[in-house]
């Protein structure tokens, strides 16, 4: 019997440590619910609701966690076995069935039973834990008790009306004030269809609508009152129409301006309430690629493949390309418009889509010389238009490019150059002409004399971008062992160091015409690794836009003057020689310059008026309509910035129409007129110099200088 009492003890333990534990975590999440609600009601809405949800899952999180129900009967007797040397490590031997047992073991058991019936086990590593979530939580009450107290102070201060903190989107946090007959409020807003928004609903005056959204209200008062109206500033009001009990008010109006609005009860108004408009931007799309202009060269795939990003606030309709081909020159021209859809479709309406398209240039009717624009336009939900800028494509036209239009006449640069670049290709051609005909050797033998020709011409192009010849590197020309030289230490670094390959202190050309060169030279290099590798058809592609970027170079480098012409004014033959001189006068220019008016002299009187309420809180009657004036100017601010301005303009309100002036009304009124008050942009005027000439100056300065 005395080892069943050991075992039933154990047990007991066990209970006991899974009890203290869940009651451990409800404390902690008391301790959590109690912080979030807290801060829930009192920073953001009056609701318990947040508190309520935390409880349940955090409780359910900590017990995931902790898992107080996987504590053993062994753990237990471990516990007793190390914190009890009386039991003699033996509390394990309770645990066993009595026929597994050996006759020792049924000794230390029965001795074990007695002494554990016997001990007073403490509670305290049991309920350590326990006691620390106590005290959290008696702190944690205690914090919450003076947040609340503080926020007690601020409903005495505000009055019997709380500010109730309202945060709109694009503006800071604002408080509103309601009318003591107002015992709830609901605004429903219900964006247009387009938006695809659904409807939502508010307990606050102030709104933020979607541009043509339909707002109602609901008003509910305490009272029965006759008549409420929503009064709009330069929008007109409405009147609501009320219950048979006349203790509720409905009233509904399409929002398109911002603004702001009063709510009339029964000829009492209530503070200024603001209207924000969020506008529906047009489609915003993005290219990715082509580049905005883009040449295919010779050898190049025909194709340009369109990567584009569109973007709405509400979702995309539809996107086409609008594309146009132009074929020939000069007065020959022709136009040919195409309009190309996207593979993909617009019926989802998303608000983003990524849009790719390649367009075969041959299925256009597009020859070498013609030449592809196009642009992109997009459709959002609302029927708004955007396009993007033209992107043009080109088609490189080999046959023109090889001409030698323009380069005999004119200005000519180095003329041999472009010759030359140009018979590289007109024998790589040749060469691949050939190819069925010569045998391999010769083939290599002739792609590898075209590198060494495109490499002489490089290196002949890269002497105008300060590069050195092969020929020249390591090879001085005088001998610096010359006795006359010794020690001249400039004179060997110069013969033996490369302090001449610097392309960035060439001065040949301007730094545009340079970046075209280093570019050409690039195309050079690539155009010879193919030749050295006996591939002229992937060399022609590069050196075909070699010889474009030259071409440009040489355009670049003409000068144009337009023919110019004296244009005599009219003559009248009757006037010729008739020696009449009395109508010719000198010539006299008068005008009078006046200083624009300034915009903000209002708002200083109105600055100066307010620094004298400070003194005296009583308005006179002078000063009146200097902050009417003011008044107006904040309106016209609150209607763009409501959430800067509105507290002003009610607080203007209230000076105005109380006869005597709170002082943190005037505060808050002279912050919004500083704000608005711009600095003066300082105008030229003439330097005064002293009258004597700086002679003042420098008898200081030699004074001091006497003095040291």
């Amino acid at each position: 019997m005395a080892e069943q009492g050991g075992l039933h003890k154990i047990q007991s333990l066990r209970r006991r440590w899974v009890i203290y534990q869940v009651l451990e975590d409800v404390l902690y999440s008391l301790y959590a619910a109690l912080y979030v609600g807290a801060l829930v009601y009192y920073l953001w809405s009056p609701n318990l609701l947040c508190g309520f949800i935390t409880f349940p899952v955090t409780l359910a999180i900590l017990l995931a966690v902790n898992r107080p129900w996987r504590m053993t009967d062994e753990k237990i007797a471990a516990f007793l076995n190390k914190e009890y040397p009386e039991l003699q490590e033996s509390s394990q031997l309770l645990l066993l069935p009595a026929h597994e047992l050996n006759p020792l073991q049924v000794i230390a058991s029965s001795k074990t039973a007695a002494v554990l019936a016997d001990l007073k086990i403490s509670h305290k590593p049991f309920a350590k834990r326990l006691v620390t979530a106590f005290f959290a939580l008696i702190i944690a009450t205690g914090l919450i008790w003076g947040l609340g107290k503080i926020f007690h102070i601020e409903r005495i201060f505000y009055g019997p009306n709380r500010p109730v903190a309202v945060c709109a989107p694009g503006t800071m946090d604002m408080a509103e004030n309601v009318l003591p007959q107002i015992s709830g409020i609901e605004i429903s807003i219900t964006p247009p269809a387009y938006t695809g928004k659904p409807k939502r609903t508010q307990d606050k005056f102030n709104l933020s609508a979607e541009e043509g959204a339909t707002v109602g209200w609901v008003i509910k008062t305490n009272i029965a009152v006759k008549k409420i109206a929503i009064q709009f500033i330069k929008n007109g009001e409405i009147t609501l129409q009320s219950s048979k009990s006349h203790t509720e008010w409905r009233a509904s109006r399409q929002i398109i301006k911002p603004g702001f609005y009063q709510v009339n009860i029964d000829g009492k108004l209530s503070d200024y309430y603001y209207i924000q408009v969020v506008k529906d931007g047009a489609p915003v799309i993005h290219i990715k690629s082509p580049k905005q202009y883009t040449y295919i060269d010779a050898g190049e795939a025909p194709k340009v493949s369109i990567n584009a990003t569109v973007n709405d606030d509400y979702g995309v309709a539809a996107s086409t390309i609008i594309a146009t081909v132009a074929k020939g020159r000069g007065e020959g021209v022709k136009f040919k418009e195409y309009k190309l859809s996207f593979s993909e479709g617009f019926d989802a309406h998303k608000p983003q889509y990524n849009l790719q398209k390649l367009i075969n240039l041959p299925s256009l009717d597009m020859q070498p010389g013609d030449e592809l624009y196009f642009y992109i336009q997009a459709q959002d939900t609302h029927k708004q238009l955007s396009r993007t800028d033209v992107y043009t494509v080109s088609i490189q036209d080999t046959a023109e490019l090889l001409s030698m239009n323009g380069v005999l006449s004119g200005v000519n640069v180095k003329p041999e150059f472009f010759r030359s670049e140009r018979q590289i290709i007109i024998d790589a051609e040749q060469l691949l002409k050939d190819k069925d005909s010569i045998s391999v050797e010769k083939f290599n033998a002739r792609s590898n004399d075209l590198g060494i020709d495109q490499k002489l011409l490089r290196l002949r192009y890269g002497k105008f971008l300060g590069e050195e010849g092969e020929d020249a590197i390591g090879a001085p020309n005088n001998d610096p062992a010359d006795p006359s030289d010794f020690s001249n230490a400039t004179k060997i670094l110069k013969e033996y160091t490369d302090d001449h390959d610097n392309a960035e202190d060439a001065g040949f050309f301007e730094p545009a015409i340079k970046a075209q060169l280093k570019a050409t030279l690039t195309e050079m290099w690539k155009a010879e690794l193919q030749l050295r590798l006996y591939k002229p058809q992937a060399a022609l592609p590069f050196a075909y836009k070699a010889l474009r970027l030259l071409k440009d170079l040489q355009q670049k480098s003409r000068s144009y003057v337009a023919k110019t012409a004296y244009n005599p004014p009219p003559f009248k033959p009757e006037k010729r020689l008739s020696g009449e001189l009395d109508k010719i006068i000198q010539p006299i220019n008068k005008l009078e310059i006046k200083a624009p008016a300034d915009q903000m002299e209002a708002l200083k009187k109105a600055v100066n008026v307010l620094e004298e309420l400070k003194i005296n809180l009583v308005l006179s009657r002078a000063n009146n309509p200097l902050l009417q004036v003011a008044n107006q100017e904040l309106s016209m601010r609150a209607s763009a910035q409501p959430g800067i301005y509105l507290p002003a303009l009610n607080a203007m309100r209230r000076i105005l129409s109380a006869p005597k002036a709170n002082l943190t009304d005037v505060n808050t009124v002279e912050r919004a007129l500083q704000k608005t008050l711009t600095a003066l942009k300082a105008m030229p005027a003439s330097k005064k110099s002293p009258a004597d000439m700086g002679l003042s100056k420098q008898y200081f300065k030699n004074l001091k200088q006497a003095n040291r």
